[in-house]
């Protein structure tokens, strides 16, 4: 009998790990999982675990400051996760098989003082860096002004990319579109691949903040709604390319924040196509689920009542707002607390 992970890979969606800890990475191979994605928040958590601190202690005797030893673990853990992902890359022919690279966090911390143009300056010349020599991994960069500055660029220079911190269909647009520009600078389509990442479960915790009239049947329901609009706005747009790869979403942030509600309360509802990103908690969740088996849901929206309910009381605009905010502080606050746990540990 299939373990419902199985069943979710069978309905067409991809299973990718939201985390790179190198034994949670071959556990979630053997439950199905394709991919995988990296952010601040995880390396600074692995980290602080001390299952690394031989090789942290081995860089400081080396002379490498406190950022340097941050990025160099960060390639490191990216890379071990992408040896054990390079199969399924290789077999897919480039459509699956990920890992993704989070640029600086502090490009976007309120401290910095850059201009956007500046920041797309500094965004390229991360992305060709940490993206060179490497056929796996994916250039994750945020949809902020900055972000959004160098993704034509960065595209044409030949770069995997996962656009993250998408909200809106204001971002996940300017995002394509920039992309696509850039993915027509290139002398061959064939090995180009986007990811788009939608932000699911925070924004049903914004609403049910800052939209509370909502109706009971929309409320905590905007998420997914949200998300599986922009899925097919995504499916319309790459139709009619032609493309060799599939340019997808990644439908991130999956996780119940309510423990009231199931665990697995987006997993479901957003199956069928795509790729999730799950945390290791909810699919160790959805596994424990016995005889839990999943059908395509992603092309499936609610009734006309909720849909008008949410598009007249949502402003999606200040969503948006907070939300980065929100965002960007969760990377950049993590990223200065690794910096401080290495320097301890020094």
């Amino acid at each position: 009998m299939p373990t419902p992970l199985e069943t979710l890979v069978a309905s067409g969606t991809k299973v990718w790990l939201d985390s790179i800890d190198p034994d949670l990475v071959v556990e979630n191979r053997k439950f199905g999982a394709t991919g995988a994605t990296s952010n601040p928040i995880i390396i600074s958590d692995l980290l602080k675990t001390g299952r690394f601190d031989d090789q942290i202690r081995a860089l400081a005797a080396k002379g490498l400051n406190d950022a340097d030893i941050a990025w160099e673990m960060t390639d490191r853990l990216v890379k071990q996760a992408q040896e054990v992902f390079a199969e399924v890359n290789t077999s897919t022919k480039g459509n699956d098989g990920y890992v993704s690279f989070e640029l600086d966090p502090l490009l976007e911390d309120k401290s910095c003082t850059l201009s956007v143009a500046d920041k797309a300056k500094q965004y390229i010349e991360l992305g060709k860096k940490w993206a060179a020599g490497h056929k796996n991994r994916m250039i994750k960069v945020p949809a902020t002004p900055g972000g959004l500055a160098a993704l034509e660029d960065l595209c044409a220079a030949g770069i995997t990319l996962n656009v993250t911190l998408l909200f809106t269909a204001r971002q996940y647009q300017a995002a394509r579109d920039a992309v696509w520009r850039g993915a027509q600078r290139r002398a061959s389509l064939d090995g180009f691949k986007s990811v788009y990442s939608i932000f699911v479960s925070r924004i049903d915790v914004y609403t049910e903040k800052h939209v509370p009239d909502l109706i009971p049947a929309a409320q905590g329901q905007v998420g997914i709604v949200n998300a599986k609009r922009l899925w097919q706005e995504n499916q319309k747009f790459w139709a009619d390319k032609k493309l060799p790869l599939k340019q997808e979403f990644i439908f991130a942030s999956t996780g119940t924040k309510d423990p009231k509600l199931p665990p697995d309360k987006y997993v479901e509802a957003l199956a069928g196509a795509d790729i999730q990103t799950n945390p290791p908690a909810t699919n160790a969740a959805v596994q424990k689920l016995a005889g839990k088996t999943y059908s395509r849901k992603v092309d499936q929206l609610p009734s006309a009542d909720v849909l008008a309910d949410i598009d007249r009381k949502v402003d999606f605009a200040k969503l948006e707002q907070v939300l980065m905010d929100e965002g960007l502080a969760k990377f950049a606050d993590p990223f200065k607390a690794l910096l401080q746990t290495i320097a301890s540990k020094r």
